[in-house]
């Protein structure tokens, strides 16, 4: 099988996609059958052909900031989408620019600022940002049940915005959250009740940006900061006296890492690799250069740079196993398709539209603050 930094090295852009309203693309996600959702600044969400990158679908709907999309692991024709606006809606790609096929919705109060998919399609989760500047909630549903069919919440494990959930890819009731508390809990819903349910709390001394299950039986778990801290955990040894922490550093950003001693300026976020059994780490450059990398208990390694693409920020990538490619989406509003001898049909990369009113505003910054609560840590 050949190895990460084998495929990487041989990437090149070979798809450029520049919508002509500026907006930051903030999350991707791929259905098998060949369509990319991408998640926009502007509350839409757009439906590209995975080889041209053509736009072939836009949904309009939500009027809140999106928190993610994904697309259903049994029924790959229904996308999920998740909002500030207070629910998560179903679509059905078959018909692009229609209704949401399904909608979902707790408390008038709550907010959402991440959601996911059990690997089943069974179960549906929610975090909420803070209420009342007291509890966040995680909210549950059976996504069965065509009326939005509430299963209950959690309230007790979080003190602060719910800023990710992640399902395991395998075991559809065990269920991660990280949060702006600092801390980053582990689940098992068959447990039933919150205290029963919660199996480990770690925590990242900073606010939990994303969360992200690694490792060939995924019982690792990998959490980034707001301030570009960088944990991995393994939860394999929960019942032992060895050390959780497998790596950790709490700013990414000064390590030597690139060909010029210097480090990155941010991380994009982290996916573990079912073809290659690599743990990739993206990170980026302010002009728009990405630096792909491995994370493994020696830390992280730089495998390959990516330049001459994005102008500003990227925000979201997406490795595409079966193609060999990897799809980037940023602040400059492009949607980049990278792969293997790829030649681009239009060269030169869009300008930053850093500067376009319309980009502002849409995004919130999460607040940093002191983690006091006391827990099991890693």
């Amino acid at each position: 099988m050949e190895g990460l930094e084998e495929k990487l090295k041989v990437l090149s852009i070979a798809r450029r996609s520049c919508p002509e309203e500026p907006t930051y693309l903030l999350d991707v996600a791929l259905q098998p059958s060949g369509l990319l959702a991408v998640s926009c600044s502007n509350f839409t969400i757009h439906l590209h052909n995975k080889d041209t990158l053509k736009q072939v679908g836009e949904y309009q709907g939500h009027n809140g900031r999106l928190c993610g999309v994904t697309f259903g692991h049994t029924s790959s024709d229904l996308l999920y989408s998740g909002s500030a606006d207070g629910t998560v809606r179903v679509w059905d790609v078959r018909h692009p620019g229609t209704e949401a096929a399904q909608k979902f919705k707790s408390d008038p109060a709550h907010c959402y600022c991440s959601f996911d998919l059990s690997c089943s399609d069974m179960l549906l989760c929610a975090g909420t940002e803070q209420v009342d500047s007291e509890d966040s909630f995680l909210i549950f549903w059976d996504s069965r049940k065509p009326a939005g069919g509430l299963l209950g919440v959690y309230s007790e494990s979080h003190s602060d915005d719910i800023t990710q959930v992640r399902f395991h890819p395998r075991d559809k009731d065990r269920l991660a959250s990280g949060s702006t508390d600092g801390l980053v809990n582990v689940f098992d819903l068959s447990r039933g009740a919150e205290e029963d349910a919660l199996l480990a709390t770690c925590n990242s001394d900073s606010s939990a940006s994303s969360v992200c299950w690694s490792g060939a039986d995924y019982t690792q778990l990998l959490c980034l900061s707001h301030d570009e801290g960088l944990h991995l955990w393994d939860l394999g040894q929960l019942d032992t006296d060895e050390p959780l922490t497998i790596f950790s550093t709490s700013d990414a950003r000064s390590l030597t890492l690139l060909a010029d001693g210097r480090g990155v300026d941010y991380l994009v976020g982290g996916r573990w690799l079912e073809d290659t059994q690599k743990l990739l780490v993206v990170g980026g450059k302010n002009n728009g250069d990405l630096h792909l990398m491995e994370c493994d208990a020696r830390g992280l390694h730089l495998l390959r740079s990516l330049e001459g693409g994005h102008a500003s920020t990227v925000r979201c990538f997406l490795w595409d196993a079966a193609g060999e490619a990897l799809f980037t989406g940023g602040e400059d509003a492009q949607l980049l398709l990278w792969k293997p001898g790829g030649e681009e049909l239009t060269p030169g990369k869009r300008e930053s539209m850093k500067s376009e009113s319309a980009l502002r505003l849409k995004s919130r910054p999460h607040k940093k603050h002191g983690y006091h609560r006391e827990k099991k840590t890693a």
